[in-house]
């Protein structure tokens, strides 16, 4: 399916979840791997604000791209954010939705825009 990238340079988005292994299979604990390098996944709880807006998103990132100093509640930075919609039938159930990407989450700045 296609990806969409997410201009987020004017949103503020705040750390709701702290980073957390991103799990594969729940029954086996077996943590996601990345398709193309085999490093380690995590997750990420924000939400994100924009235009007066705001929705709770899970981000998943590379462990590598994990920055030291995160705070629950503080704003963060998510480069080469992306969001690609997915669906799948599980049990005879169709499920759909959209799954968040980024390079990395690091501390970020309140947006001037959202300041204002």
């Amino acid at each position: 399916m296609r990806v969409i990238r997410v201009d987020a340079s004017t949103a503020t988005i705040l750390l709701t979840e702290a980073p957390a292994p991103k799990v594969r299979d729940r029954q086996t604990g077996e943590i996601a791997k990345d398709a193309m390098t085999g490093e380690a996944l995590m997750t990420v709880g924000v939400v994100y604000i924009d235009e007066g807006e705001s929705s709770l998103i899970q981000v998943t990132v590379p462990e590598s791209g994990v920055t030291e100093g995160l705070t629950v509640g503080a704003p963060v930075s998510p480069p080469g954010l992306v969001a690609r919609p997915w669906q799948s039938v599980f049990n005879g159930r169709e499920r759909h939705g959209i799954a968040y990407r980024a390079t990395a989450v690091a501390p970020g700045a309140f947006s001037m825009a959202q300041a204002g």
